[in-house]
Protein backbone atom coordinates (compact mmCIF):
# COMPACT_ATOMS: atom_id res chain seq x y z
CA UNK A 1 0.00 0.00 0.00
CA UNK A 2 1.38 3.38 -1.25
CA UNK A 3 1.91 5.80 1.92
CA UNK A 4 -0.91 8.26 1.17
CA UNK A 5 -3.42 5.41 1.10
CA UNK A 6 -2.00 3.98 4.08
CA UNK A 7 -2.32 7.41 5.81
CA UNK A 8 -5.83 8.15 5.01
CA UNK A 9 -6.64 4.26 6.09
CA UNK A 10 -4.96 5.41 9.64
CA UNK A 11 -6.95 8.72 9.82
CA UNK A 12 -10.30 6.66 9.19
CA UNK A 13 -9.49 4.19 12.08
CA UNK A 14 -8.33 7.57 14.39
CA UNK A 15 -11.76 8.94 13.26
CA UNK A 16 -14.16 5.70 14.33
CA UNK A 17 -12.14 5.60 17.65
CA UNK A 18 -12.50 9.39 18.32
CA UNK A 19 -13.40 9.30 22.42
CA UNK A 20 -13.31 11.58 25.24
CA UNK A 21 -10.12 10.77 26.24
CA UNK A 22 -7.53 11.69 23.97
CA UNK A 23 -5.39 14.37 25.19
CA UNK A 24 -3.47 15.56 21.87
CA UNK A 25 -4.48 15.25 18.67
CA UNK A 26 -2.49 15.96 15.62
CA UNK A 27 -4.45 16.68 12.15
CA UNK A 28 -2.30 17.08 8.93
CA UNK A 29 0.56 17.73 10.40
CA UNK A 30 3.66 18.93 8.47
CA UNK A 31 6.79 20.28 9.32
CA UNK A 32 9.36 21.71 6.41
CA UNK A 33 12.88 23.16 7.21
CA UNK A 34 14.17 25.61 5.00
CA UNK A 35 12.53 26.51 1.45
CA UNK A 36 13.18 26.36 -2.41
CA UNK A 37 15.52 23.41 -3.13
CA UNK A 38 17.25 23.17 0.03
CA UNK A 39 14.27 22.68 1.79
CA UNK A 40 13.67 19.75 4.23
CA UNK A 41 10.10 18.12 4.81
CA UNK A 42 10.86 16.44 8.32
CA UNK A 43 7.09 15.75 8.77
CA UNK A 44 4.79 14.51 5.92
CA UNK A 45 0.74 14.69 6.83
CA UNK A 46 0.59 13.42 10.43
CA UNK A 47 -2.53 12.41 11.94
CA UNK A 48 -2.50 10.89 15.41
CA UNK A 49 -4.38 10.77 18.56
CA UNK A 50 -2.94 10.30 21.92
CA UNK A 51 -5.26 9.25 24.67
CA UNK A 52 -5.27 9.44 28.94
CA UNK A 53 -2.98 7.02 30.55
CA UNK A 54 -1.27 5.08 27.49
CA UNK A 55 1.95 3.85 26.80
CA UNK A 56 2.95 4.73 23.30
CA UNK A 57 6.50 4.08 21.71
CA UNK A 58 7.33 6.09 18.19
CA UNK A 59 10.33 4.18 16.38
CA UNK A 60 12.12 5.25 13.59
CA UNK A 61 15.71 5.64 11.50
CA UNK A 62 17.64 8.61 12.74
CA UNK A 63 15.83 11.36 10.18
CA UNK A 64 11.86 9.27 10.33
CA UNK A 65 10.61 12.60 12.45
CA UNK A 66 10.25 11.20 15.55
CA UNK A 67 12.27 13.86 17.03
CA UNK A 68 10.56 17.07 15.37
CA UNK A 69 6.95 15.12 16.04
CA UNK A 70 7.97 15.06 20.07
CA UNK A 71 9.09 18.58 19.80
CA UNK A 72 5.90 19.81 17.95
CA UNK A 73 3.46 17.88 20.45
CA UNK A 74 5.16 19.64 23.70
CA UNK A 75 5.21 23.17 22.02
CA UNK A 76 8.90 23.24 21.41
CA UNK A 77 8.60 23.59 17.81
CA UNK A 78 5.21 24.91 15.95
CA UNK A 79 3.90 23.13 12.30
CA UNK A 80 4.02 24.12 9.06
CA UNK A 81 0.54 23.19 8.25
CA UNK A 82 -2.11 21.07 10.27
CA UNK A 83 -3.12 21.47 13.80
CA UNK A 84 -2.36 20.42 17.16
CA UNK A 85 -4.73 19.71 19.92
CA UNK A 86 -4.21 19.89 23.79
CA UNK A 87 -8.29 18.71 24.73
CA UNK A 88 -10.01 21.45 23.52
CA UNK A 89 -7.00 23.75 23.03
CA UNK A 90 -5.53 24.51 19.83
CA UNK A 91 -1.87 24.63 20.22
CA UNK A 92 -0.96 25.49 16.06
CA UNK A 93 -2.99 28.85 17.13
CA UNK A 94 -1.20 29.40 20.38
CA UNK A 95 1.02 32.44 21.33
CA UNK A 96 4.48 32.20 22.62
CA UNK A 97 2.94 33.00 26.14
CA UNK A 98 0.77 30.50 25.89
CA UNK A 99 2.68 27.67 24.55
CA UNK A 100 5.02 28.42 27.21
CA UNK A 101 2.06 28.00 29.91
CA UNK A 102 1.60 24.89 28.27
CA UNK A 103 4.73 23.52 28.79
CA UNK A 104 5.40 24.41 32.27
CA UNK A 105 1.90 23.06 33.40
CA UNK A 106 0.98 19.83 31.15
CA UNK A 107 4.31 18.50 29.57
CA UNK A 108 7.40 16.65 31.47
CA UNK A 109 10.05 16.68 28.81
CA UNK A 110 12.97 13.35 29.51
CA UNK A 111 15.68 13.65 26.87
CA UNK A 112 18.74 11.52 25.85
CA UNK A 113 20.87 13.84 28.14
CA UNK A 114 20.43 14.67 31.78
CA UNK A 115 21.13 18.21 32.17
CA UNK A 116 20.91 18.19 35.78
CA UNK A 117 22.50 21.07 37.74
CA UNK A 118 25.87 19.97 38.60
CA UNK A 119 25.95 22.34 41.37
CA UNK A 120 22.68 21.13 43.26
CA UNK A 121 21.67 17.45 44.32
CA UNK A 122 19.07 15.37 43.21
CA UNK A 123 16.09 17.21 45.97
CA UNK A 124 17.75 20.73 44.72
CA UNK A 125 17.16 19.87 40.73
CA UNK A 126 13.77 18.66 41.28
CA UNK A 127 12.78 21.63 43.21
CA UNK A 128 13.98 23.75 40.65
CA UNK A 129 10.38 22.62 38.57
CA UNK A 130 8.51 22.25 41.87
CA UNK A 131 8.90 26.32 42.51
CA UNK A 132 7.40 27.06 39.30
CA UNK A 133 4.75 24.53 38.72
CA UNK A 134 1.11 25.07 39.60
CA UNK A 135 0.35 21.96 41.21
CA UNK A 136 3.70 20.21 42.02
CA UNK A 137 4.01 16.87 44.20
CA UNK A 138 6.44 16.31 46.76
CA UNK A 139 9.99 16.21 45.79
CA UNK A 140 10.01 13.10 47.85
CA UNK A 141 7.56 11.68 46.57
CA UNK A 142 8.88 12.61 43.01
CA UNK A 143 12.38 10.82 43.96
CA UNK A 144 10.86 7.75 45.64
CA UNK A 145 9.09 6.80 42.27
CA UNK A 146 12.39 6.75 40.69
CA UNK A 147 13.75 4.21 43.21
CA UNK A 148 16.11 7.41 44.41
CA UNK A 149 14.41 7.94 47.89
CA UNK A 150 18.16 7.66 49.45
CA UNK A 151 19.91 9.35 47.06
CA UNK A 152 18.25 12.56 46.77
CA UNK A 153 21.11 14.77 48.74
CA UNK A 154 23.49 13.21 46.69
CA UNK A 155 24.95 15.89 43.56
CA UNK A 156 24.89 14.37 39.83
CA UNK A 157 28.62 13.53 40.19
CA UNK A 158 28.05 10.88 43.02
CA UNK A 159 25.51 9.41 40.90
CA UNK A 160 25.29 6.90 37.93
CA UNK A 161 24.26 7.40 34.56
CA UNK A 162 20.98 5.57 35.10
CA UNK A 163 20.59 7.63 38.20
CA UNK A 164 20.88 10.77 36.71
CA UNK A 165 18.55 10.51 34.26
CA UNK A 166 15.64 9.14 37.22
CA UNK A 167 16.50 12.43 38.47
CA UNK A 168 16.00 13.71 35.09
CA UNK A 169 12.00 11.56 35.14
CA UNK A 170 11.43 12.56 38.91
CA UNK A 171 12.41 16.30 37.73
CA UNK A 172 9.74 15.96 34.83
CA UNK A 173 6.88 14.23 36.70
CA UNK A 174 7.12 16.72 39.69
CA UNK A 175 4.99 19.35 38.06
CA UNK A 176 2.22 16.34 37.74
CA UNK A 177 2.17 16.98 34.22
CA UNK A 178 -0.24 15.73 32.39
CA UNK A 179 2.01 14.45 29.21
CA UNK A 180 5.16 12.93 29.51
CA UNK A 181 7.64 12.83 26.48
CA UNK A 182 10.66 10.86 26.28
CA UNK A 183 13.25 12.05 23.73
CA UNK A 184 15.44 8.58 23.64
CA UNK A 185 15.47 7.76 27.37
CA UNK A 186 18.18 5.37 27.60
CA UNK A 187 20.05 6.28 24.62
CA UNK A 188 22.97 6.76 26.12
CA UNK A 189 22.53 3.68 28.78
CA UNK A 190 23.46 0.04 28.81
CA UNK A 191 20.82 -2.35 28.74
CA UNK A 192 21.19 -3.04 32.23
CA UNK A 193 21.04 0.33 33.01
CA UNK A 194 18.32 1.38 30.50
CA UNK A 195 16.03 -1.02 31.91
CA UNK A 196 15.39 0.94 35.25
CA UNK A 197 14.95 3.80 33.79
CA UNK A 198 12.35 2.16 31.55
CA UNK A 199 10.84 0.53 35.35
CA UNK A 200 10.56 3.93 36.27
CA UNK A 201 8.65 5.14 33.02
CA UNK A 202 6.61 2.48 33.10
CA UNK A 203 5.76 2.91 37.21
CA UNK A 204 4.93 6.50 36.34
CA UNK A 205 2.32 5.48 33.87
CA UNK A 206 1.02 2.78 35.88
CA UNK A 207 0.35 5.10 39.18
CA UNK A 208 -0.11 8.58 37.75
CA UNK A 209 -2.10 7.36 34.53
CA UNK A 210 0.08 9.69 32.55
CA UNK A 211 0.28 10.01 28.73
CA UNK A 212 3.73 8.78 28.51
CA UNK A 213 5.00 8.79 24.75
CA UNK A 214 8.88 7.32 24.36
CA UNK A 215 10.95 7.71 21.28
CA UNK A 216 13.29 5.48 20.60
CA UNK A 217 14.92 3.21 17.84
CA UNK A 218 15.34 0.25 19.98
CA UNK A 219 12.38 -2.30 18.51
CA UNK A 220 13.20 -4.05 22.02
CA UNK A 221 11.60 -1.15 23.81
CA UNK A 222 8.02 -1.31 21.70
CA UNK A 223 7.10 -4.68 23.50
CA UNK A 224 6.16 -2.73 26.40
CA UNK A 225 3.87 -0.08 24.90
CA UNK A 226 -0.06 0.06 24.57
CA UNK A 227 0.82 1.20 20.84
CA UNK A 228 3.67 0.89 18.92
CA UNK A 229 3.63 4.19 15.94
CA UNK A 230 6.61 3.33 13.59
CA UNK A 231 7.72 6.37 11.36
CA UNK A 232 9.03 6.57 8.60
CA UNK A 233 10.37 9.67 6.05
CA UNK A 234 8.16 12.15 8.13
CA UNK A 235 5.14 9.76 7.89
CA UNK A 236 2.92 7.04 9.95
CA UNK A 237 4.00 3.64 8.27
CA UNK A 238 2.64 1.03 10.23
CA UNK A 239 0.75 1.06 14.08
CA UNK A 240 0.44 -2.29 15.99
CA UNK A 241 -1.08 -2.62 19.23
CA UNK A 242 0.24 -4.98 21.74
CA UNK A 243 -2.52 -7.49 23.11
CA UNK A 244 0.28 -8.64 25.52
CA UNK A 245 2.75 -6.13 27.09
CA UNK A 246 5.77 -6.69 28.59
CA UNK A 247 7.63 -5.84 31.51
CA UNK A 248 10.63 -3.49 31.62
CA UNK A 249 12.17 -6.05 33.45
CA UNK A 250 11.85 -8.73 31.05
CA UNK A 251 13.52 -6.84 28.16
CA UNK A 252 17.22 -6.67 27.42
CA UNK A 253 19.42 -5.55 24.35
Amino acid sequence: MNPTALQQDHTAALDRESGDNVVLRARGVTKQYGSGAAAVQALRGIDLDLRAGEFVVLLGASGSGKSTLLNILGGLETVSAGSVHYLDHELTAASDRQLTAYRREHVGFVFQFYNLIASLTARENVEVVTEIAERPMPVERALGMVGLAERMDHFPAQLSGGEQQRVAIARAIAKNPDILLCDEPTGALDSHTGVLVLEALEHINRELGTLTVVITHNAVIAEMGHRVLRLSDGRIVDEQRNAHRRAATELSW
